[in-house]
């Protein structure tokens, strides 16, 4: 069931056409009264019939719409904003365009490679087709909820908490590319139900407390390893800058042994976690 445009017109030409139907038809009745001494059934009926019409008079906020129905049946949806006026016979039922926002509680499931998580997310969503909202779900707010919270489930079993290995998509270490994968997860499960999402963002991702030290510990090492790295490389070319000066400005000459040495003592210096402690030589270098 697809939206289509519902019957209105403006309220404002009602409240000046209907005072009048009124004045005109009760006139008549007291007319038929007074030269009959019986009332008009048909100018009675149509009095009660305009005084109907008054109650289908109703209000239509910025960004709302009021779904219409005649016995069950869907007649269509009234957008335009102000005062509106429809068919007695009509059922309105309101309902709100404007963009809103659901953010899941925080859900414990396993990443792909099995290690338990702690994940929530926020979903920007609107309703863009009122008839599929009301009548294809039972209740369209719940259905965002629960459909949300599925894709979320989904989208955090097929990724990683972090990268390892070089090149993956990680929820942790790519979040724009987890969002856009959120928000088309998101989008294919509402959009039977009429409903648009304009964004969906990861607000909470966190180890189970169970593991979160064991993986802290383990972020950390990588951390260092990779520091390690950094420094050895620095060192090794420091020491070569140093041997290359030395031999160039001809400094002074040092044999195999005595470079050895050297680029152990320098390598010890620099890549040291403490300050060297050196220890000067009073005697000759022999």
């Amino acid at each position: 069931m697809n939206e289509k445009n519902g019957f209105s017109i403006s309220g404002y030409v009602m409240i000046v056409v209907l005072p009048v139907l009124s004045f005109v038809l009760g006139s008549n009745v007291v007319s038929g009264g007074i030269h009959s001494n019986q009332f008009s059934g048909i100018s009675l009926l149509l009095t009660i019939l305009v005084g109907l019409m008054y109650l289908r008079l109703f209000m239509v906020q910025p960004k709302q719409a009021r779904v219409l129905t005649l016995f069950g049946s869907y007649v269509g949806t009234v957008k335009e904003t102000g005062l509106r006026w429809t068919i007695p016979l009509f059922m309105r039922r309101n309902i709100s365009l404007r963009i809103r926002n659901f953010e899941s509680g925080q859900l414990k499931v396993n990443d792909n490679q099995g290690n338990p998580i702690e994940i929530a997310t926020v979903i920007v969503w609107s309703v863009n087709d009122t008839a599929q909202a009301v009548f294809e779900v039972d209740d369209y707010e719940s259905y965002v909820s629960i459909q949300s919270e599925a894709a979320l489930r989904n989208l955090a079993t097929s990724y990683p908490y972090d990268i390892y290995e070089e090149g993956s998509i990680s929820l942790r270490g790519d979040p724009q590319v987890i969002s856009d994968a959120l928000t088309i997860e998101v989008q294919n499960r509402l959009e039977n139900a009429g409903m648009v999402v304009h964004e969906a963002r990861i607000s909470h991702l966190a180890y189970a407390p169970e593991i979160a030290h064991a993986m802290l510990q383990r972020q950390q090492a990588t951390a260092i390893i990779a520091a390690r790295e950094k420094i050895v490389q620095g060192a090794v070319g420091m020491v070569d800058l140093a041997l290359e000066q030395l031999s160039a400005k001809n400094i002074v000459e040092l044999d195999e042994e005595r470079k050895a040495a050297m680029v152990s003592n320098l390598l010890v210096v620099l890549c040291g976690d403490q300050n060297a402690q050196p220890i000067v030589n009073a005697g000759s270098l022999y």
